[in-house]
């Protein structure tokens, strides 16, 4: 029989080792930890990660994962929990393609599983080279949202094999914890359609906790539907809608690896926004006074326009979600308050008339030359019109932290700094660092989670 696109990812995962990944890519993921931890540390005070916790917090289990408030619960529930932490304030790393994906997502898998595993350090950097891998490739395969389900959809596949893997799965139990984990978690699109509401930042996190979940019930014994790609009811039917393929894997015939080509965010905002506000800040030290600025035209791609810059809610956000993810809210604040930050999409700020007088004078316009250099880079060009009548106008495609401008190690650690501050101590940041930057020689992943537990809330 011809195996299926289940069977050859199986077939995959169990053949990745540590000893194959170049040093490059172990550094990258170290950083992609790093980073992610950093943005739960900041999330903790968020209403959804709260509203997750109180529930996750009513369930015991053995074994128990950690939840990063404190405490343990069910592996699955802290994947969950922890997944929205990593997610919330739409900060974490991003990669763009035929579908858009936020890869560190499956990390909150990949710490649930491989705590319940006994895993050591080098296992979950390969586990989640592995979920970079899957995801990555597949957004580069077929666009879903095009088809109204949201892109986490994905993740249902690099967060089951990344936890199998982990908890020691055969070929067979891989290929069922897949079927289990997609058939029973395929998200909309509405997700992130019009007024955006917290499930924004935990659809992923679902998906993780489905992924774990059916990773734990094929371990069990349990069967999944199958084929899981090709059947007559199957993903490539309902879902993405074409049949694709993934014959290029990191590591095999040379091919690189998709991790170090994701991107870490340098502002906390839905990522085809990054340039604009890159291009805005640039602009607010050349025109000094915001309260110049008669009008703003934003020029972008084709993309930028249909997730962030068409919904009527995005010139008037009511939520955080819909802020961080409006082009001419991020692009208005940024021209202001001359940064981007946390308090940005706090209520009070996109609630203030001023401002948003201001994003009602801010025209989003695709352009044909723009968007032909998308997914490459993330082409914005800004232009402020005066009220004396002076146009500035300032194109940024390349924002810091995508990969044709990464960032540096200093900046990932001054990132994590800024939003450790407040919930661990320097003594406590100084020492989760030092670790993580050693994470291929940790034996146990328990004691590291606990330094990332706050110490202030």
């Amino acid at each position: 029989m011809t195996s299926t696109l289940a069977d050859r990812l199986a077939d995959y995962a169990l053949s990745l080792k540590f000893k194959d990944l170049p040093a490059n890519v172990v550094h990258e993921t170290k950083r992609r930890f790093i980073d992610t931890l950093g943005c739960a540390l900041g999330a903790m005070d968020g209403d959804a990660p709260v509203a997750a916790n109180r529930v996750a917090s009513r369930t015991t289990s053995v074994p128990g994962a950690t939840i990063l408030y404190g405490g343990k619960s069910s592996p699955d529930m802290a994947a969950f929990v922890n997944g929205i932490l990593f997610r919330y304030l739409d900060f974490n790393d991003t990669y763009l393609s035929k579908e858009p994906a936020h890869p560190s997502d499956n990390l909150s898998a990949v710490l649930a599983a491989g705590e319940i595993a006994g895993a050591t350090g080098k296992d979950l950097i390969v586990a989640a080279v592995l979920a970079y891998e899957i995801q990555c490739r597949m957004a580069d395969a077929a666009s879903i949202r095009s088809k109204g389900w949201d892109h986490v959809c994905y993740g249902s596949f690099s967060t089951a094999l990344a936890a199998g893997r982990l908890l020691g799965l055969d070929h067979d139990r891989l290929v069922h914890a897949m079927g289990l984990s997609a058939n029973g978690h395929m998200a909309m699109r509405q997700v992130r359609a019009g007024e955006l509401s917290m499930w924004k930042g935990c659809s992923f996190a679902n998906t993780a906790r489905n992924g774990v979940l059916g990773v734990q019930l094929a371990a069990a014994g349990m069967t999944g539907p199958a084929p899981i790609f090709e059947g007559e009811m199957g993903f490539f039917k309902q879902v993405s809608q074409v049949p694709f393929d993934l014959p290029k894997l990191g590591g095999r015939s040379g091919e690189k690896f998709m991790l170090p080509g994701t991107y870490i965010k340098f502002w906390p905002a839905e990522y085809h926004s990054q340039s604009a506000i890159d291009a805005a800040l640039q602009l607010r030290k050349e025109i000094g006074d915001p309260g110049l600025i008669k009008g703003v035209l934003i020029e972008t791609f084709n993309v930028a326009v249909e997730i962030i810059g068409k919904d009527p809610e995005k010139w008037r956000p009511r939520t955080r979600e819909t802020a961080d993810h409006s082009l001419p809210y991020c692009t208005a604040v940024a021209l202001v308050d001359g940064e981007v930050g946390l308090d940005q999409f706090a209520p009070e700020r996109f609630g203030d008339e001023k401002l948003i007088d201001l994003v009602a004078r801010v025209e989003v316009k695709a352009d044909a030359g723009l968007n032909a250099r998308y997914p490459k880079g993330i082409p914005n060009r800004i232009t402020v019109t005066t009220k004396a009548g002076k146009k500035h106008v300032r194109e940024v495609e390349f924002p810091r932290g995508h990969a044709g401008n990464p960032m540096t190690d200093a900046e990932v650690e001054h990132k994590f700094r800024g939003q450790a501050n407040g919930r661990i101590s320097k003594k406590r940041q100084d020492q989760a660092l030092a670790t993580m930057w050693k994470l291929d020689e940790v034996e146990k992943i328990t004691p590291v989670l606990k330094l990332f537990e706050p110490e202030k809330r």
